[in-house]
């Protein structure tokens, strides 16, 4: 997946945290998301108010990628929350979004990067 077409599918599925996105859909998609809340977060400027407002604008979308990618190492996003832990928190987590997902279908749903294909019915 692209960087266009990661950043397109999270923002179309603002609220759906069904499911499961691939490697690829959640950290090109995070490459929006982190370096605009440490701008925000760094800068005391006009400047800062634009990344703060992609943040918020991006806040919902990144925790529904972030469950769906969960969901994708067959693990519930309930696991987000393990965030709040001070420092070993986010590690655990990063740990947690970093490997590969499951091959093939899983509780969550089918394999993300599998593509359909449908079949054409031939006319006689």
């Amino acid at each position: 997946m692209t960087f266009g077409d990661s950043v397109s599918t999270c923002l179309k599925k603002y609220f759906v945290f069904e499911g499961r996105a691939s490697r690829s859909e959640y950290w090109w998609f995070q490459l929006i998301v982190s370096p605009s809340y440490f701008i925000s977060t760094i800068l005391e400027n006009e400047i800062a108010y634009f990344f703060l407002g992609i943040t918020l604008f991006t806040l919902i979308p990144a925790i529904s990628a972030g469950v769906r990618r969960l969901h994708d190492t067959n693990r519930s996003g309930f696991f987000l929350l393990i965030s709040f832990i001070p420092f070993i928190g986010g590690l655990v987590l990063l740990f947690f979004l970093i490997p590969e997902g499951t091959k093939g279908k899983n509780r969550f749903g089918p394999d993300p990067l599998k593509r359909v294909t449908k079949k054409r019915n031939k006319k006689s």
